[in-house]
């Protein structure tokens, strides 16, 4: 099992891509094309990591990480907030990594608590096609899914791990969602609106899913409460019948409390 210093290194190389920004209903606020690059030294014991967004670069350097960011054992990752706190911004980052590509997304919330902006950020290995999958759409998720679970812990406790089955279809224009892992089974109902899914059952709780380009999603609540446990989940449809979830859950104290990575397979295609 590689170290979390060795599972970062899975992302050296120069990426080429843009950073999209969304606002909170969905809406393209600006593209900007990018170059990340990530360079191992001193033997790979310092990164140097270096962003191109047009004109601006941004330098970093680093030789530990920080409380924030947990990975994966292929380089996936997430970091971001560790605490949910009055009057302070809110957000995270996902990371997925699939051969030749990677794809990012950010979740950002306002001092209040409300869903500020999302940036998605596509990114290939300079050199490479940069093939991507169209803008998700509902159509993509019906079925039955057979999922494949880890979840890792801020404080480095042993990993689970899970089975779990999804199953989403439509009955009078609403989605209906049933999860299933362990002995357990949640279901939940949605409208949908355009590029926008909204689980509206729990007006104190009130969560949305937005369909973003290259089958990507990001499921999040309208506004992050404190007393009120919530998760924030990055969505990536990899090919038609196989995607990835990474969820990053908080308690009811605010408090980040584990990173959990999902691999679904559809097994069974619904309408």
């Amino acid at each position: 099992m590689r170290s979390q210093w060795e599972r970062l290194l899975q992302n050296i190389g120069v990426w080429s891509g843009s950073f999209t920004r969304f606002s909170p209903q969905g809406e393209l606020v600006n593209d900007t094309p990018s170059v990340v690059s990530l360079e191992g030294l001193n033997n790979n014991q310092t990164i140097r990591q270096i962003i191109r967004l047009r004109e601006d670069e941004k330098v970093l350097e680093y030789s530990s990480l920080g409380r924030s960011v947990l990975f994966f054992e292929n380089g996936e990752f997430s970091q971001g907030s560790i605490q949910l706190a009055p009057y302070s911004e809110f957000g995270a980052e996902f990371g997925f990594i699939q051969k030749n590509r990677r794809l990012r997304l950010v979740q950002l919330f306002e001092k209040n608590g409300d869903l500020d902006q999302l940036t998605l950020i596509r990114e290939h290995f300079a050199g490479t096609e940069p093939a991507q999958r169209p803008p998700l759409a509902i159509d993509d998720l019906l079925g039955e899914w057979h999922g494949e679970g880890v979840t890792i812990y801020p404080d480095w406790r042993s990993p689970d791990t899970f089975s779990s089955t999804l199953q989403l279809r439509l009955d009078a224009g609403r989605l209906i969602q049933s999860l299933t892992f362990g002995d357990r089974t949640i279901t939940s109902t949605a409208t949908i609106k355009g590029s926008i899914i909204h689980f509206d059952q729990d007006p104190q709780k009130q969560v949305q899913v937005l369909l973003l380009p290259d089958g990507a999603s990001a499921n999040c609540p309208v506004k992050v409460q404190l007393r009120q446990s919530f998760i924030l989940e990055a969505g990536w449809l990899i090919e038609p019948n196989l995607r990835q979830r990474m969820i990053r859950s908080y308690s009811d104290k605010g408090e980040w409390v584990s990173l959990t990575l999902v691999t679904e397979k559809r097994v069974e295609v619904s309408r």
